[in-house]
């Protein structure tokens, strides 16, 4: 075969500097096309093997830039396939860069993408004043160059402690029964049959969700509570948290220009002296909850702190948020605000990022059938549907009934990795109140400043999530959240001593929060406060 230069096709419109140096490497050009042979038995299609092929021809400059690539036809009938491959095989080259078709002409090798390092703001080191907020957390979080370990506040497990096999599978068999439905935009309440999976998940826990008149797919619950926020809230209004609570919904709440007023939480649920106060005295119009496994103390709400719960909700007229994101990491059924109420005035928020993976952003939201409406519409309003081929997939791996012996491993694992994280803190001299009762996190008192503790260990590759983010006051706080993922990086435990030895002799101890065993967050505030 040929491969004829640029001027040759484009007379006139190429300079002829670049067509002596096309002509210059025909030779050695069609000679290293014509030794590609395809390997019919070979585990890699014949469309990846021809790619790659000319890839590395490329990169190994046998082809150069400017030169045309063989015809569709010529290379076909070259290498004895078809011309379908041939065209598949371009495509992806043309995806990769390599090279770029030009309309009636062919396809020309392009130059190689020019690669220019992005100026990256710098980590603070031992005595930086950068300030360790929400914006910082979630930007070290993730971060890509390797700069940045995470064991020590990752929202997620290690991607060996889930089940890739088990996602795998249901992607492949979802892929093979697609059909033209996957074209369209899909149902705006979600995938039918994901939620019917959830309903009868559901009303397995005694939770009376029909899969038409009360249950939404949300893009995680991230996406559902921004939902709730946009749908129940205009600016000004006042919202209730629980303090320590979820700090990324403190951030979105302020943004939104509404009033964030925390309740302080307890090991039995929110402190519900202070929650009738503060209802009565701030008329909130909606209360988000972590009831079973909370966000970041591992404890889970009681039944008479739920029914109190209940009961102020109806005095005062106000909408509880129930963020179920962890109750899969409690043992047997936890007690939900949803169970009681019926889904009267609660709003149940679910997902599966935690325990399938994280980049399947698939969870749902349960709620009466008049508030699921204007849900509805304002999730159409915002993003008009979520992608239901991530719902066909986590349906698949509910329907084929391996989730819950997945669950009922990894519950294991992460309880066996808490009990070990506990002893080593406890060796580290760091207090834990009430020991978590579930769930992937350890709330620990520290006895230093964790702000000042959390930017020196991220100037040493730790990245460490330190009380202050975890309340709605952003006050000084001894307090910091441990993810039991670090039981297995002794780099993170060796820097996390170090620092804490330092800090300790240097005498930074923190003054927002005494060592008393309860941070000052949780405790109950007299009548004077």
């Amino acid at each position: 075969m040929t491969l004829r230069n640029s001027a040759d096709t484009e007379a006139g419109v190429h300079a002829s500097a670049t067509a002596i140096a096309t002509a210059n490497t025909t030779v050695s050009s069609a000679a290293a096309a014509d030794r590609w042979l395809p390997l019919r038995a070979s585990g890699v299609s014949l469309v990846d093997q021809l790619a790659q092929h000319i890839a590395a021809q490329i990169r190994n400059h046998g082809f150069r830039v400017g030169m045309r690539l063989p015809s569709v036809r010529a290379m076909a009938q070259e290498a004895g396939v078809s011309r379908f491959t041939v065209v598949q095989a371009y495509d992806k080259l043309a995806a990769m860069g390599l090279i770029q078709s030009r309309k009636g002409s062919g396809f020309y090798v392009q130059p190689p993408p020019s690669l220019v390092a992005a100026a990256v703001p710098a980590h603070g080191d031992a005595g930086s004043e950068v300030a360790f907020d929400t914006s910082f957390l979630l930007r070290s979080m993730f971060r890509t160059d390797g700069a940045q370990r995470t064991s020590g506040n990752a929202g997620l497990l290690p991607s060996e402690w889930l089940d890739d096999g088990m996602v795998a599978a249901a992607v492949r068999n979802v892929g093979r029964s697609l059909g033209s439905s996957i074209i369209g935009y899909g149902d705006p309440q979600g995938d039918r049959g994901f939620r019917q999976r959830i309903a009868s998940m559901l009303q397995a826990q005694d939770i009376p969700a029909h899969p038409d008149a009360n249950l939404l797919s949300i893009a995680g619950v991230t996406q559902g509570l921004d939902l709730i926020t946009r749908t129940l809230l205009r600016p000004g209004d006042t919202v209730l948290v629980e303090d320590p609570g979820w700090f990324l919904i403190f951030g979105r709440l302020t943004a939104y220009g509404v009033k964030v007023v925390g309740v302080p939480r307890r090991a039995d649920g929110p402190d519900t002296v202070v929650l009738e106060q503060l209802a009565r005295s701030t008329q909130p119009k909606l209360f988000i909850v972590n009831s079973a496994v909370h966000n970041p103390t591992g404890h889970t709400l009681s039944a008479g702190v739920a029914h109190e719960i209940l009961r102020i909700a109806e005095r005062h007229d106000f909408i509880i948020a129930e963020d179920d994101t962890y109750a899969d990491f409690h043992p047997g059924t936890p007690l939900r605000l949803a169970t009681l109420d019926r889904l009267n005035r609660v709003i149940l928020l679910g997902g599966f990022s935690k325990t399938l993976a994280a980049s399947l952003r698939v969870g749902y939201i349960a709620a009466s059938g008049k508030l699921l409406q204007q849900l509805t519409d304002v999730k159409l309003l915002g993003g008009l549907t979520t992608p239901m081929l991530g719902e066909m997939v986590v349906s698949r791996v509910l329907a084929e009934g391996k989730y819950r012996r997945h669950i009922q491993r990894l519950r294991s694992r992460v309880d066996q990795a808490r009990h070990i994280c506990l002893g080593r803190l406890a060796q580290l001299g760091c207090a834990v109140e009430h020991e978590p009762f579930a769930g992937m996190f350890i709330w620990a008192d520290t006895g230093v400043d964790t702000e000042v503790l959390a930017r020196r260990a991220s100037a040493r590759g730790v990245l460490l999530a330190p009380g202050v983010l975890f309340s709605p006051t952003q006050k000084s706080s001894s307090w910091m959240r441990i993810s039991v993922s670090m039981v297995d990086d002794p780099t993170s435990w060796t820097v996390l001593r170090s620092l804490l030895d330092e800090l300790r002799r240097s005498g930074g101890r923190c003054a927002g929060a005494a060592r008393t065993g309860v941070p000052a967050m949780m405790r109950r505030p007299t009548a004077e406060s």
